[in-house]
């Protein structure tokens, strides 16, 4: 008995590890953001828990209509000089993770020739291109998020357009966009609906008429499978969700044990489906890690029946599954 209760434990462990490793493309992931808080940690402790493949700095703040882009990171550096976090955006990159740029605030595009130098903006400063005052130094990031929620909607399609014409096949310039739940989203729809994001992670909190609620996922499962798991341009769709019930006041947090039993292997089921996106770093203790493994159906492959039947077997699935 002992030594099954063992084979169970190292294959339970196994498992986790793995599902921290894996990072490729195809692979189901979770994202979070980070920078509204201040005592959240560094960028590289987040990075470091193993559990992220995707990492919004949040927020770039005025952009458009001449204003002035602001980084504004919750005091964790100096809005024109964040510099310092240049090194641990590299680190966090090296673990696999990509890291993006989220625009926040209230945008001011005033027309589609404003949204090109915009793009500009942020490809000279921030992606691939050049510029003698980086903000965050010579780290390249992986892309830019719209987190927009407030400001004109106009010309955030052209953005997107103008952004995605920077990918190369040396370097892809990655789009993600969260919207809320509610359907269709005000700011973002035209944006999402050219088919250029990569990753669509909606918010399903703070939303009740789509949200998990006091035991009932009804609103939530009905707004991903009528509404977004079908959404012209999306690609990858993730379960936004908060890491803990202080994350989201108006609602939607779900305890992990109900996301692993009762909702992820139904959004799980959509061809889409990419993952879960939490909100945020600060909030999120352990609830990631608590998901972690449950991500990828991939991984399932070894659920807990055949690791008591067959701990040998089992081991064979997570080495065949290492090598794709």
């Amino acid at each position: 008995m002992a030594r099954c209760f063992r084979s169970l434990l190292i294959a339970i462990t196994s498992l986790w590890m793995l599902s921290s490793l894996i990072r490729s493309s195809d692979a189901a992931g979770i994202a979070t953001y980070w920078g509204q808080h201040t005592d959240e940690g560094s960028l590289e402790d987040a990075c470091r828990r193993n559990t992220y493949d995707y990492v919004n700095l949040a927020f770039l703040i005025n952009f458009g209509g001449g204003q002035t882009p602001e980084l504004n990171l919750a005091g964790h550096c100096e809005p024109s000089d964040c510099s310092s976090l240049s090194s641990e955006i590299k680190a966090c990159q090296s673990r696999g993770t990509q890291v993006l740029l989220s625009l926040g605030g209230a945008p001011n595009l005033s027309s589609a020739d404003d949204a090109k130098e915009v793009a500009s903006y942020l490809y000279n400063n921030f992606l691939g291109g050049k510029s003698e005052n980086r903000p965050l130094g010579d780290a390249v990031l992986d892309g830019i998020d719209f987190h927009i929620q407030a400001g004109k909607r106009d010309f955030l399609d052209d953005l997107a357009k103008a952004l995605s014409e920077y990918s190369t096949s040396e370097r892809r310039v990655h789009l993600s966009a969260a919207p809320q739940c509610f359907y269709p989203d005000y700011y973002l729809d035209a944006a999402i609906r050219t088919g250029l994001f990569d990753y669509v992670w909606v918010q399903f909190y703070n939303n009740p008429p789509c949200q998990y609620s006091m035991g009932n996922a009804n609103n939530l499962f009905y707004s991903w499978s009528s509404h977004w798991a079908s959404y012209p341009g999306v690609n990858k769709l993730f379960l936004g969700l908060p890491a803990s019930p202080e994350a989201a006041p108006s609602g939607g947090y779900i305890p992990p044990r109900v996301l692993i039993r009762e909702i992820l292997p139904y959004v799980r089921g959509y061809p889409n489906y990419g993952g879960v996106m939490l909100w945020n770093a600060f909030y999120d203790e352990n609830y990631s890690q608590a998901i972690r493994p449950y991500i990828n159906p991939e991984t399932l492959a070894c659920d807990r029946k055949s690791m008591l039947k067959s701990p040998s077997n089992c081991d064979i699935k997570i080495k065949s599954y290492v090598t794709k």
